[in-house]
């Protein structure tokens, strides 16, 4: 392919030659791209990274990381589209690895390597035990209240607590924000009272703090990629 001369000409050699031609390869980037956007969330890396070491049941790493089976098979099935994880069948149960791929090895690779570089810039910025303790409180507090709308600024009242401390604490302890972590133990919530009780749509959106049905039902597809509705139809009392 034949490039127009750069604007400021620096004695172009080969080397510049052969990067602009990999430039001109956008569906390369695109699929790294894809790649790493299957990992733009933190429990989808949690679960990636956890069957990069073990062979497991949705119900296993359910356990492990402490959410709804529903939940762990959202996360799953992106995972396993884009032929990061892989599965089996024994019986009626499924189990998950990760791929035996370079791809899938380069990723784990890479984030064990960051998450090392994390955990010494952790210990450089080490909270005090209090304040760790604090947040766990605040998180425990936001837990038996998932249903309210809780501010910054109450949280800081209520526990003492300077807003911006009590974010960074937060997101140093459960590796989010706030509203990340509350939204998503909303919908893991909302999934497993649609798949197992006979709670109206309505009646469910209001359990997880959403006060019209139709905010409830965008939020929920935005999610997990189907409505309410649909949901329910398709996860009814599954196991």
């Amino acid at each position: 392919m034949n490039h127009a001369k750069l604007p400021h000409y620096h004695g172009e050699g080969r080397e510049t030659v052969l990067i602009r031609e990999q430039l001109s390869h956008v569906d390369d980037f695109q699929t790294v791209a894809d790649v790493f956007k299957q990992l733009g969330d933190t429990t989808r890396i949690r679960i990636f990274w956890l069957l990069c070491h073990c062979e497991e049941c949705v119900l296993n790493i359910s356990a492990m990381l402490n959410m709804s089976s529903p939940a762990v098979s959202h996360h799953l099935r992106p995972l396993k589209n884009s032929g990061l994880i892989v599965c089996r069948r024994e019986g009626k149960e499924v189990y998950y690895r990760a791929a035996d791929t370079e791809q899938s090895r380069l990723l784990h690779q890479m984030i064990e390597e960051v998450m090392e570089i994390a955990c010494l810039n952790n210990k450089l910025t080490e909270y005090p035990s209090e304040q760790i303790e604090t947040i766990r409180n605040i998180h425990e507090y936001l837990m038996q209240n998932i249903g309210q709308r809780i501010t910054i600024d109450a949280l800081s009242k209520r526990y003492l607590i300077n807003p911006t401390t009590l974010k960074e604490v937060f997101k140093s302890v459960y590796g989010t924000s706030i509203a990340a972590h509350i939204k998503e133990r909303r919908m893991e919530l909302a999934a497993n009272l649609l798949s197992e009780t006979d709670l109206s749509i309505a009646e469910i959106g209001q359990r997880v703090g959403y006060e019209s049905q139709s905010r409830f039902a965008s939020a929920f597809k935005a999610y997990f990629q189907t409505l309410p509705k649909e949901y329910r139809k398709n996860h009814r009392f599954s196991k």
